[in-house]
């Protein structure tokens, strides 16, 4: 039986068209507000993992244009990487004069009400994904409060977690491994270059 395909796209920059390529997969996962309109990243979008514990979020949640992004009005299921345990647990809380401004630390519920008149299924990561996941990285202890996995990276390990290599062939794509200072960026990729090498992930590009 042929392999099926699951492409993760990340937000950074396509040097090359694959939008055929994405488009013919079964299964395609963005992140957070992706961008389609280089048009080299194709339309497909099944899942979209979002970051619902920052003043990015908030952000998004106040403009109106936000539901029209084009991949999520295609998403079907949009995935709460940080669970609010989580966000309670190890993310940083806004100060005095941050929370009379309107931050908040967690926007978990403001994103299911939005979401949800949008007609999207949503899910939120379990708690222990995200422990294990700091695990991998080898972040433990105190530092689990300074240091936190990437949505990117959260998404790679819920597609290898469930789409087994005995039926899918998995990849990436638009991965800068760059951005927010609280990511650790460099284990992150030394993370996905040793599954590359092991050849449970490949690249696109």
């Amino acid at each position: 039986m042929a392999h099926k395909t699951a492409i993760i796209v990340g937000n950074g920059k396509i040097e090359r068209d694959l939008s055929r390529v994405v488009d013919d997969a079964q299964f395609v996962m963005r992140f957070n507000e992706p961008n389609l309109t280089g048009g080299k990243s194709g339309e497909r979008t099944d899942m979209i993992m979002l970051a619902a514990s920052s003043k990015t979020l908030y952000r998004r949640l106040i403009d109106p244009d936000f539901l029209e992004n084009a991949a999520l009005k295609a998403a079907r299921v949009l995935m709460l990487a940080y669970h609010p345990n989580i966000i309670r647990k190890y993310h940083p809380r806004p100060n005095i004069f941050q929370r009379l401004q309107g931050r908040r630390a967690d926007w978990t519920m403001q994103a299911i009400g939005l979401m949800g008149k949008a007609g999207k299924e949503i899910c939120i990561m379990p708690p222990q994904t995200y422990v294990d996941s700091c695990s991998e990285l080898g972040i433990a202890g105190p530092r689990m409060r300074d240091v936190f996995p990437s949505t990117g990276f959260l998404g790679i390990g819920y597609a290898l977690a469930n789409f087994p290599p005995s039926e899918w062939d998995l990849k990436l794509c638009g991965f800068t491994w760059e951005g927010w200072k609280r990511h650790d960026w460099q284990n992150e990729r030394v993370w996905v270059e040793n599954k590359i090498a092991n050849g449970r992930i490949a690249l696109l590009g």
